[in-house]
């Protein structure tokens, strides 16, 4: 349904967007994830004509949206836009819902009816009378996200719509997205930094990186295979170890990380320089080498750090190189781990992403 070709935006001196491509299929959700300032809300902009790219092109089902000004006003009509702050006008819920029918010229009943079904939708029955301006973030961000569906827009563009919610609002507004794809078929084009919120929801992902697609795929592509390092750390694999490779045999190399050799399934060959990516839960602790495992590291290390994270222990291990490791905080007991714990760490040769280091 969408595809971006080539796209540049400069602002002055800066590129703010640069060689931006991509291809959305109709119906699919698609997330732009990144850091604060990496150019997604730029990108969304420009999808929904609110500006324009300095180069490249931007087609909605083959057609330039933005080489045509006379068709400018039937494009924005195929489309919704719900931005990071809950924008509502300070009159009543059904008047906010209500504004994108009248302005279309649908006739009263039939925006009664659909504003009564659309309040079921997104859990606000009976607000109707209520004053907008008096709801809470997350009600506010869902009569936005009404307000954006009762036009039954083709495309829904949504800006960090969750950045300034609690967890259980972002919970209701995910739902609703969800929904909003699965029964009305909506291409949603999402831009969050919040990776996970990205990982839960769309089908396909965009990591931007100073303004340009450092990788597109799938979440398991994306969170398992990152392309690069700068990918590898932003989608949170907090070991990166960096190394060089000594041998191959066969797809499974020796890999000198600080004098320590790591093996890995990869296809690089000798003398390549590598970063070594490896997931903190791929990680295994015990105090001696299990009988039969299939781990191929397995080394003696000393816990060098210990702190809580939410419901796990994450366990910064000195090997040689540190690695981070995360259990449950039940396995830290059983295991009576405590800075200073020697302890023999384990994890498979294919739980190492390797990825050529290019610096």
């Amino acid at each position: 349904m969408i595809e971006l070709q080539g796209i540049y935006k400069r602002f002055g001196e800066k590129d703010v967007l640069r060689d931006v491509n991509a291809r959305i299929a109709d119906g699919e959700i698609f997330a732009l994830i990144g850091p604060s300032g990496s150019g997604k809300s730029s990108l969304l902009r420009l999808i929904n004509l609110l500006d324009a790219p300095s180069a490249g092109r931007v087609l909605v089902d083959g057609v330039d949206i933005h080489a045509d000004r006379s068709r400018e006003l039937e494009m924005r009509r195929r489309m919704g836009m719900v931005f990071q702050k809950p924008a509502v006008f300070n009159t009543t819920v059904y008047e906010n819902i209500a504004y994108g029918l009248r302005f279309r010229g649908v006739p009263e009943r039939a925006i009664r009816e659909t504003i009564r079904d659309v309040l079921s939708v997104i859990g606000l029955e009976g607000y109707g009378k209520r004053r907008a301006k008096t709801l809470s973030g997350g009600e506010m961000q869902r009569v936005a996200l009404a307000r954006a569906m009762v036009t039954d827009p083709d495309i829904l563009l949504m800006d960090e719509p969750t950045a300034n919610l609690d967890p259980v609002s972002t919970e209701t507004i995910e739902r609703l997205v969800h929904r909003i794809n699965r029964e009305f078929g909506t291409t949603i084009v999402l831009a969050t930094h919040d990776m996970v919120q990205g990982q839960r929801l769309a089908e396909r992902i965009a990591v931007m990186m100073d303004g340009t697609f450092s990788q597109v795929g799938t979440p398991r592509e994306i969170f398992a295979l990152p392309k690069d390092r700068d990918v590898a750390r932003f989608v949170g694999i907090e070991n990166i170890i960096e190394g060089v490779v000594e041998s191959n045999d066969g797809g499974i190399a020796v890999i000198d990380a600080s004098g320590v050799r790591v093996e890995a399934v990869t296809p690089l060959q000798t003398g390549v320089k590598v970063c070594l990516c490896i997931r903190p839960e791929d990680i295994t602790l015990g105090y001696a080498r299990k009988a039969g495992t299939s781990a191929r590291n397995v080394f003696p290390g000393k816990i060098v750090a210990i702190r809580p994270l939410g419901p796990l222990t994450r366990l910064v291990i000195d090997c040689g190189f540190e690695l981070v490791s995360l259990i449950t905080w039940k396995a830290a007991e059983e295991l009576g781990v405590q800075e200073g714990t020697e302890i023999v760490v384990s994890f498979k040769a294919s739980a190492v992403h390797v990825v050529q280091d290019r610096t």
